[in-house]
């Protein structure tokens, strides 16, 4: 009789992957006797609907694409708990499965047309060699293909919701702090053009969002809640284009009353400290809102924004120039050209008279475990998350109150004047 398998899905810098997969063995085996080549694992990753197996692009600009199923890499395995803790004997076994960028075997997430969606990647575990020895015997033939149940423990403390605008209602992810007490300030960020959809979740799990829920950043804030809005689209669809260049978007309007609705439902968030940005898409519509509404933010942080400069007039330059404001881009960003956004814009508002007009321009895009995206610049939302935007445009040190600060850090220490 084949056996089941649970999965466990890590939120990485490139969104969710299944990092182990995780399976209970007919007697306790000790730990020697398990390596990462006693089982294959094949996986055959299928749409969540129709059960049919999904095609993927063949490289990241590319229009070939190839069904997405094969054999997956076993970086490791080891006899663990029944959560995937590595123990010296027990009756469960864990393999470990790659989470790098663009390995889509083990990610849970696909392009479909525009968006990313959610997929089931639908194993099977083989086993190829013997486990035990002379003395307790051998296990063989050992095959696990029928799911039971995944764990996403970076997603713990999120809720999803939807606006009650009648006219255009929108989905949202939330998460609200666990720690500090009084008035909180809420961060808010805005999603890329792969997060949109039907889905909230893929909007803070599609990206590394989840981070800003963790330990560390929360404790730069006291205590912050998260929201992260999806468009059904795209923040840029001006409704003719679903990625229109003229600067306009329909979802202005739609996006603000979600914001107030959820600032009314949590009476704990501190008016004076509600922070925007958001990526690509996400800082196209950051820069949207802060011209739309430049006395309700405290500060923005737009990455790898997609505004063009030419659409921002010297009036709307003139109409933020107060605002406190964070960019960070690469500078090998071929997806958003940094020299029709981020860099004429930021330049015009340090001319407008911004004092607190800062710009991370990173060369390229290195991740926190030396990962280089050569042929992906336009991820510098990795750095941002990772509160690794440090550096000014001059490339000096942002210096805030006396102290040298990180783009969260500096976040925090924001309030509407």
């Amino acid at each position: 009789m084949n056996g089941v398998y649970r999965t466990i899905v890590d939120v990485t810098d490139f969104g969710p992957y299944v990092s182990k997969i995780i399976f209970k063995v007919p007697r306790p085996v000790k730990s020697e006797m398990v390596t990462k080549d006693t089982f294959s694992v094949y996986v055959d990753r299928r749409d969540i609907v129709t059960g049919d197996t999904v095609e993927v692009r063949q490289g990241w600009m590319s229009e070939v694409k190839y069904p997405s199923r094969g054999y997956c890499e076993i970086e490791g395995a080891y006899v663990s708990t029944m959560d995937g803790e590595a123990v010296e004997e027990g009756p469960y076994i864990t393999l470990a499965l790659p989470t790098r960028p663009f390995y889509q075997l083990s990610s849970t997430i696909a392009v479909s047309e525009h968006h990313n969606q959610f997929v089931f990647n639908d194993f099977k575990v083989t086993q190829v060699m013997p486990i035990g020895d002379e003395e307790v015997g051998s296990l063989t033939g050992l095959v696990y293909n029928r799911f039971m149940n995944e764990t996403i423990p970076h997603k713990s403390g999120w809720v999803n919701g939807t606006s009650i605008d009648k006219k255009m209602p929108l989905k949202y992810g939330y998460y609200a702090p666990t720690i500090g007490k009084g008035k909180r300030p809420l961060i808010i960020w805005l999603h890329g053009g792969g997060e949109g959809g039907d889905d909230p979740t893929v909007a803070y799990i599609g990206n590394n969002v989840v981070n800003l829920s963790k330990d560390k950043v929360q404790s730069y804030f006291d205590g912050a809640y998260v929201l992260a809005p999806q468009s059904p689209t795209m923040w840029m669809d001006d409704g003719i284009d679903m990625i229109g260049d003229k600067g306009e978007t329909i979802y202005l309007e739609a996006l603000k009353n979600l914001i107030d609705e959820f600032v009314e439902l949590h009476e704990d968030i501190d008016r004076d400290r509600i922070y925007l940005g958001g990526c690509s898409n996400g800082g196209f519509m950051t820069m949207k809102l802060i011209i739309a509404y430049p006395d309700y933010f405290a500060a923005a942080y737009p990455v790898c924004e997609a505004l063009y400069d030419r659409v921002i007039t010297d009036e709307q330059i003139d109409s933020i120039k107060h605002i406190p404001i964070w960019f960070t881009h690469a500078k090998n960003d071929t997806i958003v050209a940094p020299d029709l956004t981020v860099v004429p814009t930021y330049k015009r508002l340090i001319e407008a008279g911004n004092e607190q007009a800062y710009f991370s321009y990173f060369d390229e895009v290195i991740d926190s475990k030396g990962y280089k995206y050569d042929n992906f610049g336009h991820a510098s939302w990795i750095l941002m998350l990772n509160d690794e935007s440090r550096l000014d445009f001059d490339g000096q040190p942002v210096i805030h109150e006396g102290e040298a600060v990180t783009l969260l850090r500096w976040l925090s220490k924001q309030s509407r004047q």
